[in-house]
């Protein structure tokens, strides 16, 4: 049984998808996990008082999405390559959830940019605090990955006091070696800021779902008419 045309384009357009897809839900749970079972973090997820905290949730979603993703990929290969109708079904009604997600999330990181900028900030000073009590280097390659992004440093600033001095960007001027902005401040600056940009990636993503699902929807139509032709087929030779 073999599809031609639009299905076929569909057919490989999904295969392409699936194994991106899978590439980052792969990292997404690999992330999550280590951060929730490593040496320097899984004492974290311990102490009573922190499971509300942003590290702990952000954590939790990073294993769910990641495995989420992970399931989705599964019944999109399986459904594309073999041109199986249940698990194209399967992977539209997922794809149609994920999508549906991706355009509310999108929708109230925006509305809701103080308060998320506040729990980003507060995932920076639990990452802070592991990597002062720790010195966990891949902690450290984390922390210069956002000081250089953000051009800040540490919780202060200030280049004297500061514990995380040897994560921060070069200063850029003569104020800088003394004072640089400090972190928790400039994420919430900055995503509030950058707040319909976030928005954005995640519609822009929404829509690539929206794009996937409808190559599936494409493929499971032709899949089915193929079924059906072969049943008429036989139905008639017989």
């Amino acid at each position: 049984m073999a599809v031609d045309g639009c299905g076929l384009v569909c057919k490989y357009i999904l295969i392409l998808f699936n194994i991106i897809f899978a590439v980052v839900g792969l990292a997404f749970l690999g992330l999550g996990l280590w951060l929730r079972f490593g040496e320097n973090t899984r004492r974290i997820f311990d102490i009573d008082a922190l499971n509300s905290s942003a590290f702990v949730i952000g954590v939790t979603i990073l294993i769910i999405l990641g495995s989420i993703m992970l399931i989705v990929v599964v019944f999109g290969d399986y459904g594309a390559c073999n041109e199986k109708k249940c698990a194209l079904e399967v992977f539209s009604i997922l794809l149609f959830f994920l999508a549906v997600a991706e355009f509310v999330i999108g929708g109230l990181a925006y509305s809701n940019r103080n308060t998320v900028g506040l729990r980003l900030g507060e995932f920076y000073t639990t990452l802070y605090s592991l990597y002062v009590s720790s010195q966990d280097p891949a902690i450290g390659v984390t922390l210069a990955f956002i000081h250089n992004s953000l051009h800040c440093c540490g919780m202060t600033g200030v280049g004297l006091v500061e514990l995380v001095k040897q994560t921060c960007p070069k200063p850029n001027g003569i104020m800088e070696h003394l004072v640089m902005p400090n972190c928790p401040s400039t994420i919430v600056t900055v995503f509030d800021s950058r707040a319909s940009l976030v928005m954005g990636i995640f519609v822009g993503t929404g829509a690539l779902l929206i794009t996937a699902l409808v190559c599936a929807i494409v493929l499971l139509k032709q899949v089915k008419k193929v079924q059906q032709d072969i049943t008429a087929y036989y139905s008639s030779v017989y």
